[in-house]
């Protein structure tokens, strides 16, 4: 089993800034690609961003091109989504997920996911 705990979020006014971590451990961790997705209320989950197990790799969704940056710890089992340019769109609980076959966009490639943290954007 994989544990992934988020943490990092909060409010923020827009044009703020936060960083999301993402902390993976369990008996059975290994290299996993990392991604992160989010909900609002009233709306299905998206996809924000993803990374590949080594790190060299990254996909992000449209609305977080730009803004977002996604990368991994040198440990390899932390994963972080620095977020800029805060929008009140951007409001959501946000999930980091671990897929242990390759980094994807689709969420039902993913195998484990975290409880969540809840990022507020206020304008």
């Amino acid at each position: 089993q994989v544990q992934l705990v988020e943490s990092g979020g909060g409010l923020v006014q827009a044009g703020g800034s936060l960083r999301l971590s993402c902390a993976a451990s369990g008996r059975t961790f290994r290299n996993y690609a990392m991604g992160w997705f989010r909900q609002a209320p009233g709306k299905e989950r998206e996809f924000v961003a993803a990374v590949s197990w080594r790190g060299g790799t990254t996909y992000y969704a449209d609305s977080a091109k730009g803004r977002f940056t996604i990368s991994r710890g040198n440990a390899k089992n932390t994963v972080y989504l620095q977020m800029n340019s805060l929008k009140p769109e951007d409001t959501a609980v946000y999930n980091c997920a671990a897929a242990a076959r390759g980094v994807g966009t689709n969420l039902d490639e993913y195998d484990y996911w975290g409880q969540g943290t809840q990022v507020t954007v206020s304008s």
